[in-house]
């Protein structure tokens, strides 16, 4: 148990980042004293946002916006109100914030930053493993295919950020995760033998997600489920490529085992 002095200075400590920064001028009645600029004002609505007190930094960074909306104050304060709904997970509505600011200013200093940012608010978005909850793969993935068109948006369209590597990497991470999707979704088809759907399925994971960790044995499975659809032709394409782009892969004896069978 606590002693009340050591309760009280624990307390005390617990409160001071709210208490350091905006709270002497919000009174306990919920009245905000506002600073003499926009300047000022942004400042503190920093602050606030800097230590969790969303509250506090909403009111102030809301005034910089709407009290002085000329000022360059205006458009980082409409940003830092996006980064208070990233950093409370608020992801959905962080990433229509982000955009918005984009769109409505492009040539501004922060637009990459903007344009990057609504991009992984939505690659945050997405479906992520828990162990309480199936994995990702067998989840929506909706938010995440939107991640990866900003994304590559991004690329196309900022190729000297500095934001560019982390977004490299956030996007092989989404294409890896829609890649798991759409194995998982081939091997439904696959193990109960519907193979149009399975073929269908690993048609448009080596489509749209060439070079994955599953690309040989989607090449093998593809080539099985064609065969088994009696599409010979283009059973062998598949076994072509798999045996030419993975020369050193294990599957590659099995490739050339079906293809002299087909050729005979």
């Amino acid at each position: 148990m606590f002693r009340p002095r050591m309760r009280a200075r624990l307390l005390a400590l617990a409160l001071l980042p709210l208490l350091a920064c905006s709270s002497s001028r919000v009174s306990l009645t919920g009245e905000v004293r506002y600073g003499e600029s926009a300047e000022e004002d942004y400042q503190i609505g920093t602050e606030a946002l800097a230590a969790s007190n969303w509250l506090d930094a909403q009111r102030f960074l809301e005034h910089v916006r709407t009290k002085y909306p000329f000022s360059k104050y205006a458009p980082l304060a409409e940003l830092r109100l996006a980064d208070a709904k990233m950093k409370q997970e608020r992801y959905a509505e962080a990433a229509e914030a982000y955009q918005s600011f984009a769109q409505l200013r492009p040539t501004h200093e922060e637009a990459d930053y903007a344009e990057f940012q609504s991009a992984r608010a939505l690659f945050e978005d997405a479906p992520s493993d828990f162990i309480l909850f199936p994995p990702s793969h067998e989840k929506d993935q909706r938010s995440l295919k939107s991640a990866v068109e900003r994304l590559v948006a991004f690329q196309a369209a900022r190729p000297e950020s500095k934001h560019r590597a982390e977004a490299e990497r956030l996007l092989g991470e989404a294409r890896g995760r829609l890649a798991a999707h759409e194995w998982y979704a081939a091997e439904f088809y696959y193990k109960r033998e519907y193979w149009a759907g399975a073929s269908g399925r690993l048609e448009k994971l080596l489509e749209s997600y060439p070079g994955t960790k599953q690309e040989p044995e989607a090449l093998l499975r593809l080539a099985r489920a064609y065969l088994k659809q009696a599409e010979t032709f283009r059973a062998q394409q598949a076994l072509q490529k798999l045996v030419a782009r993975y020369p050193e892969d294990p599957r590659r004896r099995e490739a050339e085992a079906l293809l002299a069978g087909l050729r005979k």
